[in-house]
């Protein structure tokens, strides 16, 4: 049984080797609370996820270091593995679906385990890594649902009482369910009067649903480019401590996700993955009621792939009203694309693309469509651009923004 003694334990033992990250104020991110950021983002190998690795391998006999290794992991948990087993020269085979992120691939590498790509999602990687395990008589070390695992991503619920002895409420990013299930034993053993809420992806709400029907759910599939996250069945161990210990378990959109990762490069100068930034997308988007609270959001990685970092941020400009598309009908004679972007530009706006669609068959043979890329401040600004046009006459047609 997990006990607060062994989250003790796991503290003493992680101190030379994972940082104690630091709890920084966060007023800028449109919370209705006092928020503040816990940044494991900035942890050794980018990631919460040495904690439980690290200790969870210190405490293997010689006999099952001398067998090596195994784990599955979309990333964070395999450079956690690799670089615990590394320091105590233990052999280590990482099973990662084939879609991992290929920054987090070359990063498990670097660190010295053997990497074994899978076809699928974490699950199928899961499967290939248990099966892998009985042939060789190697350890599996879980990701999420171990006790010592748990002990280990436990010590991160000590450090924030340590660093917010006032905190009311603390937001943790949810797959299957370790980093929760230790924070929340951790925080609800020392202070039970604490709230502590988990935040999925809604494409991938296995905790959320199984929360929600009082058993484990399966999902079919996962969709998010939260991949440290995509977690279709959670963890035996994990379900039953969030349902005992975990005040609630809400969503975030891809969008609300992409504009939290913006938000933080911007007002906070820090780089969070999909799932590290969960927690901030759910206290900017009112996911749970924090007004008049102090609120510790968990930042538990950033180990983004920079492949997709740009399409993160587009989105993010887009959620956030920073970037818009119009599409307007045109008579095709001189002089319109002028008034447009007078409009425009007296609104404040910034035209970045052009676009004249003469080709459409759905207009008459002499119009056509203008489809203009804009840079703006926020919604209210394109609300506004927007009305402007429909007064002088144009016509918008289908617009996205």
């Amino acid at each position: 049984m997990l006990t607060l003694d062994k989250i003790y334990h796991a503290a003493f033992v992680l101190k030379d080797v994972a940082r104690k990250t630091s709890l920084i104020a966060a007023p800028l991110l449109g919370s209705e609370g006092e928020l503040y950021l816990k940044t494991e983002n900035l942890q050794i190998t980018g990631s919460f996820k040495l904690r439980g690795a690290y200790y969870k391998i210190s405490q293997l006999t010689e006999e099952e270091k001398s067998k090596g290794i195994i784990a599955c992991s979309a990333g964070n948990h395999a450079q956690g593995v690799a670089l615990a087993a590394t320091r105590n020269h233990i052999h280590s085979t990482i099973c990662m679906p084939d879609g991992a992120p290929i920054s987090k691939v070359e990063a498990t590498k670097r660190l010295g385990a053997q990497v074994c790509l899978v076809k699928g999602a974490y699950d199928d990687a899961y499967d290939y890594a248990c099966r892998l395990q009985k042939e060789t008589g190697a350890t599996f070390i879980h990701p999420f649902d171990d006790e010592q695992v748990i002990a280990g991503q436990g010590t991160i619920g000590l450090e924030i009482l340590d660093q917010l002895d006032s905190v009311d409420a603390v937001l943790v990013p949810v797959g299957g369910g370790g980093l929760i299930s230790g924070v929340a034993f951790a925080i609800k053993s020392l202070r039970p009067d604490v709230k502590v809420y988990g935040v999925q992806a809604a494409g991938a709400p296995s905790m959320f649903n199984s929360m929600a029907t009082h058993e484990q759910i399966t999902l079919d599939s996962v969709s998010t480019f939260a991949d440290g996250i995509a977690v279709k069945h959670p963890g035996d161990i994990t379900f039953s401590m969030v349902e005992k210990y975990v005040d609630g378990v809400v969503t975030v959109t891809e969008d609300e996700i992409a504009a939290a990762i913006l938000a933080l490069i911007e007002k906070q100068k820090l780089i969070a993955e999909g799932a590290g930034a969960v927690s901030v997308a759910a206290a900017m988007f009112g996911k749970v009621d924090l007004a008049g609270k102090k609120a510790v959001c968990l930042v538990s990685g950033g180990n983004i792939d920079v492949n997709i970092l740009n399409r993160v941020i587009t989105r993010g400009l887009v959620m956030s009203g920073r970037n818009t598309n119009l599409m307007i009908a045109l008579e095709d004679k001189p002089g319109q694309l002028q008034g447009v972007s007078e409009i425009i530009s007296r609104c404040g706006g910034n035209v970045v693309s052009v676009y004249h669609d003469r080709a459409d068959t759905s207009m008459t043979i002499t119009s056509c469509f203008l489809k203009l890329g804009l840079e703006t401040r926020d919604g209210e600004q394109i609300r506004e651009i927007r009305q402007a046009l429909t007064d002088a006459g144009f016509t918008l047609v289908n617009e996205r923004a």
